[in-house]
């Protein structure tokens, strides 16, 4: 349909036709039958309005898609077509590692390749938009939806954004089969930086941190060609983002040219009322509306306010259009007017889930995003043969995807008892004891007892200790599942405590005790504590949640099919008293040298103010020795361009993969900049013995920041340079910019 003859539409429909594109329903509010009145209700929304809506969310699967278009359309007198949303974060059926873990492969075209799969496998099902990706900043891992996020760093995140739109969004308006997911980049903005790290929190920045590390990501996404933002729940500068004139108008619209739809996240309008911004649904509609928010999810501010707004001349006929045009050239580019269906087939359906080159590619993405944090005396990779005790609730658990799995098919993800079977390997395994215990999670008993968790008796968690423990006895290796439960994190799984939980460490300080080797394999959604697990591990693998091939995965891993090639996308601290931690610190009047026995600098009295295990850090079955970074030359001029270089050697018998990386500081700004930042990665292959250069080009465009003025642009002065392994790396050589 010509961009005419949707204007043309727009102007046929009544006011309340318009509005009711900009409302989006829960999918229990539309059934094939009818409107599900109990929702309706709750909603404030009125039968003639539930026939007008625009879209609904979480409403998949071919046949019902069917189902609910049909009845859609006999009801609709302009025959536009309902818009299918959906969450589909890291995989659809078929699950990816989650997001925090893709962080790790520093590999962003590989989690374009995810996204295009996991298109492919959405749409035959009917899914025509996800709410992903999730591309905020996070530093802080008491915050649940650290696992949504790809890390802490703005440079990859940025890389990250943009290889998932287009992953998401491949084919997508092109002639032919429908093809390709709209993209919806979220939450905008600085969602990842609630305070106390307590999810819905106050966020408050300044504008020159919130553009220089926090806006970046989003922008990248939107210069992908992302068809839709999704509003944070958050304030910035003490405004509700869903209400924030200046964040979504004049960044986003103005200085970006977003032209896209922008919609709110679940009920965020109607909060802007519990913010204390709006006293009631009228004014929250007519904040949101002015700052350009196009879709209402799920409440009834739009649906019930815009109307008399606009009667009473708070807002504009023409602020309403404007927000509908949108919403119609999204359904136009989706090919809706022409196919209300846009492609979900049964049969397309059955045929694309879970097809063999889509575990293939879960398999290689769990094994790239695993992180291996321990390794003494070459632990790992384990011998075949080995007599083998597999211990712990996630030895054979299905429950491992990750909160926002939501459309997985939990029956087809492998456990590690599963692929250690498959292989043939000789193994005994037991469960230890369960994930929980109530003072991890305070909902816990409700959850009991409503039957969806179970609690232990003080008698049936002896005995599953006293299982496994005889178990690790005869075993010439202990393999420990351990780590947190699903539900402790993902959106409102915010933790003060970030050990791994339950009778977990019990279970390993018992087997640690007649064990003669214990491998951790760690199932987590953020950043944990691990210092006690360190001291009693010979090895450590961090698993993240792996996704449905999570099993095979991490069995290549541990018998050394495959490198651990995974490098930390998030810092993981000593304390969580040292939260938020970041590698990209701002430097401080009085830093802090390690070793200097003096209270007045800025330090901790009882901890080290570095990591546990820093960013970009991971070990390799390989050895590889890094060359000093050399410089072609010391000064860089407007235009030109210095290559940074070392050599990378592996000193050992396997071939491995390094990650390696580059990172610049600026020395002295007209504000302060941080200690170093990531400029540049890549990842080199290397046989045994194979010595390598690699070089990167600095050039002034990666220097630019926001300075004193908020100008976004580079200052002439010093910078050093490294070329390292990981963040920890002193930086090393000098060049300066004129």
């Amino acid at each position: 349909m010509t961009d005419e003859r949707l204007q043309e539409l727009l102007h046929s429909l009544t006011r309340k036709e318009k509005i009711g594109q900009l409302v989006q329903v829960p999918g229990d509010a539309l059934k094939a039958q009818g409107q599900e009145l109990g929702v309706r209700d709750e909603l404030g929304i009125d039968e003639e309005m539930m026939r007008n809506v625009g879209s609904t969310l979480n409403v998949l699967g071919a046949e019902q898609v069917k189902r609910v278009q049909d009845a859609y359309l006999k009801q609709s007198r302009h025959k536009i077509p309902l818009l299918f949303m959906a969450d589909i974060i890291y995989g659809f059926r078929t699950v990816y590692p989650i997001p925090l873990a893709l962080g790790c492969s520093f590999e962003p075209e590989l989690l374009r390749k995810l996204c295009a799969a996991t298109s492919e496998e959405s749409v035959a099902a009917g899914a025509q938009v996800t709410f992903a990706p999730m591309v905020d900043l996070v530093r802080d891992a008491r915050w649940g939806r650290c696992l949504e996020s790809t890390g802490e760093d703005t440079f990859m995140n940025g890389l990250y954004a943009k290889a998932m739109v287009e992953g998401f969004q491949q084919g997508l308006g092109q002639d032919g089969k429908p093809q390709g997911l709209a993209s919806c980049v979220k939450h905008f903005a600085a969602y990842g930086a609630p305070e106390g790290g307590r999810d819905y929190n106050t966020v408050d920045m300044s504008e020159r941190r919130l553009r220089q590390e926090y806006l970046p990501s989003y922008k990248e996404g939107v210069k992908a060609g992302c068809e839709m933002i999704m509003t944070s729940f958050n304030t910035v500068d003490g405004i509700p983002s869903t209400g924030n004139k200046w964040l979504m108008d004049e960044v986003l619209r103005r200085e970006w040219g977003f032209g896209g739809v922008v919609i709110t996240d679940y009920a965020a309008i109607a909060e802007l009322i519990a913010h204390g911004v709006a006293k009631d649904q009228k004014e929250a509609a007519r904040m949101a509306m002015e700052a350009g928010v196009d879709i209402d999810m799920c409440t009834g501010c739009y649906a019930n306010c815009l109307d008399e707004l606009i009667e009473e001349g708070s807002l504009t006929e023409e602020q309403l259009d404007r927000a509908v045009l949108r919403v119609l050239r999204l359904k136009n580019k989706l090919g809706l007017f022409e196919d209300p269906y846009r492609g979900a087939s049964c049969e397309r359906e059955k045929e694309v889930t879970g097809k063999p080159e889509y575990l293939s590619l879960a398999r290689e993405a769990a094994r790239k995003s695993m992180v291996l944090l321990e390794n003494r005396e070459k632990t790992l990779p384990l011998e075949m043969g080995k007599k083998i005790a597999l211990i712990g609730p996630y030895a054979d658990r299905k429950e491992a995807l990750g909160m926002w799995a939501i459309h997985g098919d939990r029956q087809a993800v492998v456990t590690i008892r599963q692929a250690l079977e498959e292989m043939g390997q000789k193994i005994c395994c037991e469960e230890g004891c369960d994930t929980l215990l109530p003072e991890d999670y305070t909902d816990l008993p409700a959850l009991a007892e409503r039957g969806e968790k179970k609690l232990c008796s003080e008698a049936k968690r002896k005995e599953c200790l006293e299982k496994a423990v005889e178990a690790a006895k005869d075993a010439d290796v202990a393999i420990l599942a351990l780590g947190e439960d699903e539900i402790q994190g993902g959106e409102g799984g915010s933790r003060t405590k970030l050990t791994i939980p339950g009778d977990q460490m019990k279970l390993l300080r018992a087997v640690r005790d007649v064990a003669p080797k214990v491998v951790v394999v760690l199932y987590a959604g953020r950043p944990l504590v691990l210092d006690e697990v360190k001291e009693l591990a010979d090895a450590i693998l961090l698993v993240w949640y792996p996704g449905t091939e999570g099993g095979h995965a991490i069995c290549d891993v541990l018998f050394g099919e495959a490198e651990p090639e995974g490098r930390l996308a998030m810092s993981l601290p000593r304390s969580v008293g040292q939260l938020p931690l970041y590698y990209n610190s701002f430097s401080t009047g009085r830093p802090y040298d390690g070793k200097t026995p003096n209270r007045f600098f800025s330090r901790y009295t009882d901890c080290a103010n570095t990591p546990l295990y820093p960013y970009g850090y991971g070990l390799s079955y390989h050895k590889a020795e890094y060359g000093p970074t050399v410089l072609d030359q010391r000064t860089l001029k407007a235009g030109g361009s210095i290559e940074a270089k070392a050599e990378i050697t592996n000193t050992s018998d396997r071939a491995g993969t390094e990650v390696v990386q580059l990172y610049i500081q600026d020395v002295c700004g007209s504000v302060v900049r941080p200690v170093k930042e990531l400029k540049g990665v890549q990842k080199v292959f290397l046989l045994p013995g194979e010595k390598k250069t690699v070089s990167f080009v600095i050039t002034e465009e990666m220097l630019r920041f926001y300075g004193k003025e908020l100008r976004y642009e580079a200052e002439n002065g010093t910078f050093r340079v490294t070329i390292a392994p990981d963040s920890s790396a002193a930086l090393a050589e000098e060049f300066v910019l004129e």
